[in-house]
């Protein structure tokens, strides 16, 4: 039976986020506080005590997310996976995981992402929405015809897929992808068009620090958003990381490809359950794969 870990990303925090884990292990407390120390802020503070609203700043919410995944993984006394994941930003976290790249290293690069995305999303107004239920030729065949740029954004499983890129020409491709069939089409409250070409200045800013970062070879192949294939070597995953900001997130095609490659086990490792609800119907009738979580 092969392990798969998996690693949620932004929209899965949630108030008092690790403080648990912060309170009862000393590992814990040590990884937390030393993230403070190279974040310049007190990111455990808004994590345990900030509203809803604090947490959903770009900023805040990457590194939060980021630092209660990669300490859970870190101090809940795991076997090694055969292989890991992450959906958008739980890619660094499995990156950490997987030894590819260090604990400040992966902060730092988290941190600069959510700054770089940030301060995109102020400069390049955009939107994304949720298809529901309309097959992915028909949404890529709307996003290809409607004027504007609307491209498809997260392939999270067949059924459901996210749309991102310019605010009109995301309203219009929702209500083309209605009249195609689809049964909803929702927009998400997100600051802008995460990996569309609107994303092009963050994903330049964010160059020099992946550049700049040291990357070894992982103990595990890493299944790349970019390319939904394993990988293992360090130059191959830096490209991938940087294109991942302005590319789709292939997560089905990824868990398809991690259950062609043997995984029969999922764990999802971070806040929320989203990742496991994914998994069960990309899977779909397998009674062999076990999806399980700790958060």
């Amino acid at each position: 039976m092969k392990k798969a870990f998996v690693f949620p990303g932004q929209g899965s925090q949630f108030s008092g986020m690790g403080k648990e884990l912060y309170s009862s292990s000393l590992r814990a407390r040590e990884l937390m506080n030393r993230a403070n120390s190279v974040l310049g802020f007190s990111l455990t503070d808004i994590m345990f005590e900030g509203s809803d609203e604090d947490l959903r700043a770009t900023r805040v919410t990457q590194p939060a997310v980021f630092l209660h995944s990669v300490v859970l993984a870190e101090c809940s006394n795991l076997p090694t996976p055969d292989m890991v994941g992450g959906h958008s930003l739980g890619e660094f976290s499995a990156l950490v995981a997987a030894g590819a790249v260090s604990f400040e290293d992966g902060l730092r690069l988290v941190a600069a992402r959510a700054a770089a995305m940030q301060e995109c999303c102020e400069a390049v107004p955009g939107a994304m929405a949720a298809v529901i239920g309309l097959a992915t030729p028909e949404v890529e065949r709307v996003c290809a015809e409607v004027p504007g740029v609307v491209v498809p954004a997260n392939y999270n499983s067949e059924g459901q897929i996210v749309i991102s890129g310019e605010s009109g020409a995301v309203a219009e491709a929702c209500k083309a992808c209605k009249e195609a069939g689809a049964k909803r089409a929702l927009p998400l409250p997100v600051g802008g068009a995460f990996h569309s070409p609107l994303m092009e200045p963050a994903r330049v800013k964010l160059a020099a620090a992946i550049e700049a970062t040291q990357f070894a070879a992982p103990k595990c192949p890493v299944y790349q958003n970019v390319s939904a294939m394993p990988e293992t070597d360090p130059d191959v995953i830096r490209h991938n990381l940087l294109l991942q900001l302005t590319s789709p997130v292939r997560w089905t095609q990824s868990v398809q490809q991690m259950l062609a490659d043997g995984a029969t086990s999922f764990l999802e490792i971070g806040p929320g359950t989203v990742l496991q609800g994914l998994v069960k119907r990309i899977a779909g009738a397998r009674e062999d794969v076990i999806i399980e979580g700790i958060q």
